[in-house]
């Protein structure tokens, strides 16, 4: 297991406020909430993504937490070039797989890797040694950022599938042994689809959340299939403050959905230094998602 570096108990939105943080990912594992997250590292006056790393934390009542060793760096990956951009770790068959965004040198642009771990703190290693997904790989396109932002969901049948991208946004299933595509890329039509894809499914519906427009809402779109089609249901959540990018994560904790994100509400903050937040979500009676309500008092317990 990692080493943990500290305690520190929440005050609120945003919950981490020693380091500015990032593009949440999280998952429910052994009665605890594992919260990863991107490390903003811009100085004050840079205004660009300076990020070398990912971050975890763990809770057991969203109020007390428990921050760990960093568990892995995009210099972890032996083939890339840098940039800790979005992740999104799962749970399967034993394993934590953590989907990462890193750059790819040489002018190629950016790239999907997976680290893996028996932990969910980690420590994590790189599971191939090379890219997942490349530029090369994608339909035609001449952005050299379009893969970002992975998201995966392992459906009740056992099997898995990724949805990502910068501009367009990409889908295709994944191997049994979760670290190769099995079958072709597929483009998804979502309207003002930006970056940040977030998957996950509830009562046999799927919910595909992203940032939509820049600078960015969440919106999503349902489908009762995960082929699709997509049916757009509109925003989410607004514009966080003082920041131009969202990055959404749903998970479900003592049966309370929960939605996470960043804003850049720390001192100092803005889009290259932001911080992660947490409020309630919930469900109407048609299966659709009621708007957020984002609240400086989050989801603590006094």
């Amino acid at each position: 297991m990692i080493a943990v570096v500290s305690t520190f108990k929440a005050s609120g939105n945003p919950v981490i406020r020693h380091k500015y943080t990032c593009d949440p990912t999280a998952l429910v594992h052994e009665g605890a909430v594992y919260l990863f997250t991107g490390h903003d590292e811009a100085p004050v006056g840079t205004e660009d993504y300076v990020m070398h790393d990912w971050l975890c934390f763990s809770s057991v009542d969203m109020t007390n937490w428990v921050e760990y060793a960093v568990p892995l760096k995009a210099a972890d990956f032996s083939w890339s070039g840098g940039d800790a951009y979005a992740s999104k770790i799962i749970y399967h068959k034993g394993s934590f797989y953590w989907y990462v965004a890193v750059s790819h040198p040489s002018g190629k642009g950016t790239a999907i890797g997976v680290a893996v771990a028996s932990s969910p703190a980690g420590p994590y290693a790189d599971a191939l040694g090379s890219a997942m997904i490349t530029h090369d790989m994608l339909p035609e396109t001449s952005n050299k950022k379009a893969n970002l932002d992975p998201s995966v969901l392992v459906d009740d049948d056992g099997k898995a599938y990724i949805f990502w991208g910068n501009g367009t946004c990409y889908f295709a299933r994944l191997k049994e042994n979760m670290t190769a595509l099995d079958g072709p890329i597929q483009i998804i039509d979502l309207p003002g689809f930006e970056e940040g894809a977030h998957i996950h499914k509830r009562d046999g519906w799927y919910y595909l959340c992203y940032g939509y427009g820049m600078p960015e809402k969440v919106a999503y779109a349902m489908s009762r299939d995960i082929n699709g089609p997509w049916v757009f249901k509109g925003i989410l959540n607004e514009i966080a403050g003082n920041c131009e990018t969202n990055r959404p994560c749903i998970i479900e904790y003592g049966e309370q959905p929960l939605f996470i994100y960043h804003n850049g509400g720390l001192k100092n903050g803005g889009s290259h230094r932001r911080s992660v937040c947490i409020d309630h979500l919930s469900y109407n009676e048609d299966s659709t998602l009621r708007r957020i309500v984002m609240t400086s008092e989050g989801v603590i317990r006094r």
